[in-house]
């Protein structure tokens, strides 16, 4: 347990955390919303700090980034906790559940973060992935561990909901050097009544994570019948094409009933399909189908001479021939970290 950042303290012994977009107000001995954070007579304490729920070795391709490292590991670490609700989420038996020990259903091991910078080097990955449940939730843990990888020459990825606080944004710009994040809709009432939040800082978050020099990358997960009309496609891709950019990668994934959501079927692959000719025709140069397995979508293509450079099979990298960041056929500056 570590006191936190990102809160001022109130009348009555209540606190304001506004380490995200939430703002919560919280009373002596209660959580916030992602249930990591706790008011211990008048001081705000992250319960996340040090206890893992879980830690794999990743292919990077994983995250999903296509565009940072491909082919590299990626060590990933999670802890419990997360400032949304999502009624599909993939990860709800470590997301969805009070981050106490004596709470906690899940597994959790007390890590220092030289340990999990130690087992990076050990395992030779070239990143820590801060990913599972939302990393903004335990941002004290994340950027001690970021601090000291970077020391080492380790990179460092958020696979985030975008839900941070602009405080929180600027504070840990100077170490996170890539970023997949959800843009799970483009309806203010679906993150409002599915996810339990607003899009807007998710918008102001992406736009300034580009802006600022983070390699970022998009996913959008598709559901039938609540996100995937022809017109909320073509506003997502849209604004990623006209606000963030036509090189930010766009990975468009296939939903599976799970969690709250098991009555809906999954995605079909001919939504997947005409949601990336949507992409295309808003001008987006790099555009992926994920969890559709065997599909024609997984390589990356020079948008200007239209060469395979990244041939992929699942998450498996076959090869690639990008040298210095730039197409060898025709030298198109190609989006990413290489």
């Amino acid at each position: 347990m570590r006191e936190a950042k990102f809160y001022k303290k109130l009348d009555n012994n209540k606190v304001e955390c506004f380490l995200c977009s939430h703002n919560c107000i919280i009373k002596n001995g209660k959580c916030g919303i992602c249930k990591a954070r706790e008011n211990k007579n008048g001081a705000l304490y992250s319960l996340a700090y040090g206890n893992v729920s879980a830690a794999n070795i990743d292919p990077i391709e994983k995250k999903p980034l296509f565009h940072f490292l491909p082919g590299g590991k990626s060590f990933s670490i999670a802890t419990s906790g997360c400032n949304f609700q999502c009624s599909f989420c993939q990860n709800a038996n470590i997301s969805q559940i009070n981050n106490s020990k004596q709470n906690s259903g899940a597994q959790q091991k007390e890590t220092k973060p030289e340990e999990i910078v130690n087992l990076a080097l050990k395992h030779q990955c070239s990143s820590i992935s801060y990913t599972y449940t939302e990393p903004t939730v335990y941002f004290e843990f994340a950027s001690d561990i970021a601090t000291a990888a970077k020391e080492k020459g380790i990179k460092n990825i958020f696979v985030t909901n975008g839900y941070m606080s602009q405080a929180c944004l600027e504070s840990l710009t100077p170490w996170l050097d890539g970023a997949n994040v959800d843009l799970k809709s483009f309806n203010p009432l679906f993150y409002k009544k599915i996810c339990k939040g607003d899009i807007e800082p998710v918008k102001n978050s992406l736009k300034f994570m580009k802006k600022n020099g983070i390699i970022l990358e998009v996913t959008t997960l598709l559901i039938p019948t609540i996100n995937d009309s022809e017109q909320e496609i073509e506003a997502i891709a849209n604004f990623i094409a006209n606000r963030l950019g036509k090189d930010t990668p766009w990975h468009i994934s296939r939903f599976y009933p799970t969690y709250k959501m098991l009555n809906i079927p999954p995605a079909s692959a001919s939504l997947l399909y005409a949601a990336k000719n949507i992409g295309e025709k808003a001008g987006l140069e790099y555009i992926y189908i994920g969890n559709l397995p065997g599909n024609n979508s997984e390589n990356t293509v020079c948008p200007n001479c239209k060469k395979t450079l990244i041939k992929r099979r699942g998450f498996d990298m076959i090869k690639n021939l990008i040298k210095a960041g730039e197409c060898p056929y025709c030298e198109k500056i190609i989006y990413g970290l290489f």
